[in-house]
């Protein structure tokens, strides 16, 4: 599989000491750029790509680095600067290893994984004539078919990176489904989770023993015209992988929050701030961190985050902010300008270890504060047994038990005061705020009783039918 090499450094890798390292395969291969400049590629005699460097991104984020990295890093800031290997020639990997050496050794920094870490020259000396030219112009896609992108991946954890996020445009754009194939001790960060939720995209799974699966709903897999599709037998039906139900409950937990607010297209506007609210009243402080992919590399801004996501308008805006290491919590924000003015749809996870509480008490004063001061529509929370980490693991997990659901006041409007405040089933709703324009907070449960589904259910088909 294709390996991912990182070099870490103390210092920018300027002009020369990139240049140092792209000429690992020494003076015979190319140079060019792609991306406006934003990645350099370096590239066989014919021109084929057989490394592709991503502009180095300095994270400045505590504990960024080792949450990616999936090990211990020295904190403090670093540059990021990530090479990917062409699978088409053998050579290539052990170039991006001796790219990023290279860095490492001019500016004194360390390389992921340290065992790919060279300086030497490597010749180049599969016959690239023999090696038929990729369908795809870059390697961050490993295999293109008619109808998907496959982008093969061997790293503990797999973020989405700025390329990982370029190959998801690129594959929509050209109706193409996008499939990431890993080993089976791969995990996914939410966001990637989050960016390949719905078909045809997938998370494909190779196992040593039991083949390929989906490692989100487990379906054992195969390739069949160009592309991973379930096995179905003669009824139709698909089965799920034995390695996909194999799991041992640690205990540890998540609290998921799904607000979404509603403001003013106004120009004094700052968003952001309803999500540092939430992470002040769960967290004890602000986000750490925000940016528009991983690594997440800028200290928390709203002034920031507001002019991104302004310059970006009316097209939307997708990040991803981070809290800081002693508790995990990471959300993903889509800004979007609609008729109706400007929306935040934000998600929120938390994580909590066998002895840690999740502070459920908490959750209707944040609602409160989020309905008074932040425009709240709506508010789901839940709770559901999965990692600590946040990291989403090629196996099953148990769905989020709903805790509770707030209503904003121009939520009750469109529905209904009186059937807002009244369902006929339960449960009775809290009143929130000014009692000219309250919100609704309606709890659901501890997020242990599956029974809260029900509630949870019923109350929402009462809403609807308004």
């Amino acid at each position: 599989m294709t390996k991912d090499v990182i070099a870490l450094t103390p210092k920018m890798p300027d002009l020369n000491t990139l240049l140092a390292g792209l000429y690992a395969g020494g003076p015979d291969l190319g140079v060019n750029t792609t991306a406006d400049g934003a990645v350099v590629q370096l590239c066989a005699p014919d021109g084929r790509p057989l490394v592709s460097v991503e502009a180095p991104i300095l994270v400045q984020v505590p504990g960024e680095t080792a949450r990616l990295l999936d090990r211990p890093v020295a904190d403090g800031p670093l540059w990021w600067t990530e090479a990917r290997a062409s699978t088409a020639v053998a050579e290539a990997e052990r170039l991006a290893g001796s790219f990023a050496g290279r860095l490492a050794t001019v500016l004194g920094g360390t390389v992921w994984p340290s065992e790919a870490a060279t300086t030497d020259v490597i010749p180049l000396t599969t016959d690239v004539s023999a090696v038929a030219v990729p369908a795809t112009a870059t390697p961050a896609v490993d295999v293109l078919t008619t109808s998907t992108a496959v982008v093969i991946q061997d790293r503990p954890l797999v973020p989405l990176t700025s390329w990982l996020a370029d190959a998801l445009r690129s594959a929509t754009t050209d109706d193409r489904a996008l499939q990431i194939v890993t080993p089976p001790t791969t995990r996914l960060t939410l966001p990637t989770r989050t960016a390949l939720r719905g078909m045809p995209n997938r998370w494909v799974v190779q196992h040593p023993e039991h083949g390929y699966y989906d490692g989100l709903s487990g379906a054992v897999l195969h390739w069949k015209n160009g592309t991973f599709t379930p096995v179905r037998d003669e009824n139709g039906t698909a089965h799920v992988a034995e390695a996909f139900i194999a799991v041992t409950d640690t205990g540890e937990r998540q609290l998921l929050l799904a607000l979404r607010t509603r403001h003013s297209a106004d120009a004094d506007l700052v968003l952001g701030r309803a999500l540092e609210t939430v992470y002040r009243h769960l967290t004890d402080g602000p986000p750490a961190g925000w940016s528009t992919a991983e690594p997440v590399n800028l200290p928390w801004s709203t002034r920031q985050l507001t002019d991104l996501a302004r310059s970006r308008a009316p097209q939307p805006t997708l990040l991803t902010a981070i809290g800081h290491p002693d508790r995990p919590a990471l959300a993903t924000i889509r800004i979007l300008r609609t008729p109706a003015g400007v929306e935040e749809d934000i998600t929120l996870a938390l994580g909590y270890g066998k002895d840690e509480t999740p502070p459920l008490d908490k959750i209707e004063p944040l609602a409160a504060a989020l309905a008074a001061e932040h425009g709240l529509t709506t508010l789901l929370t839940s709770l559901r047994t999965a990692r600590r980490d946040l990291t989403v693991p090629p196996h099953v997990e148990a769905p989020p038990v709903p805790v509770a659901l707030t209503l904003g006041h121009n939520e009750i409007k469109s529905i209904g005061r009186t059937r807002a405040e009244h369902p006929p089933l339960g449960p009775t709703p809290t009143k929130l705020g000014h009692p000219a324009e309250h919100a609704l907070h309606y709890p659901l449960g501890d997020g242990t009783g599956p029974q809260a589904w029900t509630t949870f259910q019923q109350l929402t088909h009462h809403l609807k039918r308004a």
